[in-house]
């Protein structure tokens, strides 16, 4: 084994001891020491759940990229492995970039990943190409033909420095995959390649392509099929908002369409955003053994990364919960793993509680919970104008749903969490009541709050380091409505005593 990688697992294993468990989240999973960002070979192997990730053990700010390694039964409580690769190699010395996983006829599982070297040694001029390891899922062995796929294999007009994250699948003749890339001008391409066994490659065709509107540089594609229709996961650089649909910066955007096998493109039909929330990117999809399409993405802002939380903490970087994605009505939408439910327990229960002023509701607190709420007008008052939910709230701090009727927006702001910089606190996404009622379900962790809207129609992702001791809930009107809640505390004793 290459002495970086030796380094690396001796290395993180010594920073992992200084973190005790409460400073992590209960059930999202974080780097065992030092950075995380995109994750990476989400796949089912050997009978377990593996998730890679881009990772710097060393520290808690990207740098030096190698690929973290976890393992888990069911989506929600991770095993640590040691890391699967770092940069150690000519054509990957600057960084393992993001990639993904699938098992060979073999047996073994091959890792399809970029390798990042500098042109002349200079890092403004990285050269990015495709590369491949092997292993059985603890340790992975990089080929020597590597890289499998160089830039002199794109059609001219192609950036040979934005060349990544190639995603794979099986076919019925070998594997197919898919690379984000862009033209000279920064515009964003999806390139389709092919290979009978997965080491050799073949380009096939510009899968999709970026006429400007969403953004520029296109990352971290995902390309499948879903209830009858495709659906091409992207992740664009430096979009434009677009009323409420995209936002400023980086964003994630779902195509659905149909793929047409003769010209080998993708002719999309639709396009939304994946998640309307602050801190959600890179996402990246598995099938399950039963048959679930499963999504987890990367809960961070590439522009927040600098200032989220302590600076005293010995991990950065934590991944969303999984969630199910299904079509509805043209959309794609997202429920939490139905693996969560079987870690609920103590439910408080509310129904038809009027709401017109402040009201907190016993029972009802906690930082790791999973609260259903459903909202309606009270019958025969005049329409209520807003209705919100502040959590993770004790005197001093708190964060806030609040839907507004006469906009029908949703707002999450974070401001009052506790951070003393003006960096974005706030995220709006339009939702119309369905027979009059908007539901929303909040799933918060130690460190972070994802809210379900309308059965999935929306989903908006927020980190949030205000201080443990904050439990506190409460509700508010202006106006008067009628509300159910239903709140279940998650990972409690009682939930492991039963499994």
């Amino acid at each position: 084994m290459n002495q970086k990688l030796l380094f690396a697992r001796a290395y993180e294993g010594v920073a992992a001891q200084q973190i005790p468990d409460e400073a992590r989240p209960l059930f999202h999973l974080t780097p065992y020491a030092g950075w995380m960002n995109d994750p990476n070979g989400f796949s089912f192997y050997q009978g377990r759940y593996h998730l890679f990730y881009q990772y710097n053990p060393y520290d808690t700010k990207w740098d030096d990229m190698h690929w973290g390694h976890a393992v888990s039964a069911d989506l929600l409580q991770w095993d640590y492995l040691p890391a699967a690769m770092a940069p150690d190699e000519p054509y990957d010395d600057k960084g393992c970039f993001s990639g993904s996983a699938q098992e060979l006829a073999d047996g073994r599982q091959l890792l399809l990943y970029t390798g990042v070297r500098a042109e002349g040694g200079e890092r403004d001029k990285e050269i990015q190409t495709q590369c491949v390891a092997v292993g059985d899922g603890l340790d992975y062995a990089k080929l020597p033909q590597n890289p499998v796929i160089s830039w002199e294999d794109l059609p001219e007009g192609l950036d040979k420095h934005n060349f990544r994250d190639p995603k794979i699948w099986k076919t019925a003749e070998g594997y197919r995959c898919v690379v984000g890339s862009c033209d000279e001008s920064g515009l964003g391409k999806i390139l389709l390649f092919r290979s009978a066994d997965g080491f050799a490659w073949t380009f096939e065709s510009i899968l999709a392509e970026n006429d400007g509107r969403l953004g520029l540089m296109w990352e971290c594609p995902d390309f499948f099929s879903l209830d009858g229709k495709d659906v091409l996961l992207v992740s664009p650089q430096d979009m434009l908002p677009e009323g409420f649909e995209y936002h400023n910066g980086n964003g994630t955007v779902a195509m659905i369409g149909t793929f047409d096998e003769q010209t080998r493109r993708f002719l999309p039909e639709a396009d939304q955003a994946v998640d309307y929330g602050i801190d959600f990117y890179a996402p990246t999809t598995l099938l399950s053994p039963d048959g679930r399409r499963i999504m987890i993405g990367w809960m961070q802002n590439w522009d927040t990364t600098q200032l989220s939380g302590s600076k005293d903490r010995k991990w950065f970087g934590q991944m969303t919960l999984p969630r199910e994605l299904f079509l509805r009505d043209g959309r794609l939408c997202q429920r939490p793993i139905r693996e969560l439910e079987a870690f609920r327990s103590r439910p408080v229960i509310y129904e038809n509680v009027l709401v017109d002023s402040v009201v907190h509701l016993p029972g009802i607190q906690g930082r790791t919970l999973d609260m259903e709420l459903t909202v309606r007008p009270e019958p025969g008052e005049p329409l209520y104008h807003k209705f919100s939910v502040r959590f993770m709230e004790n005197e001093q701090f708190h964060t806030k749903l609040s839907y507004r009727t006469h906009e029908s927006v949703l707002r999450i702001d974070r401001k009052f969490s506790g951070s003393r910089r003006a960096y974005i606190h706030q995220r709006r996404c339009q939702i119309a009541p369905r027979n009059g009622e908007i539901k929303l379900r909040l799933i918060l962790d130690r460190f972070s709050a994802e809210v379900f809207i309308n059965d999935g129609e929306k989903v908006m992702t927020a980190t949030i380091f205000t201080d443990l001791a904050a439990q506190g809930i409460s509700f508010f009107a202006d106006g008067k409505v009628r509300m159910d809640v239903t709140k279940y505390d998650l990972f409690s004793e009682e939930t492991h005593e039963t499994l």
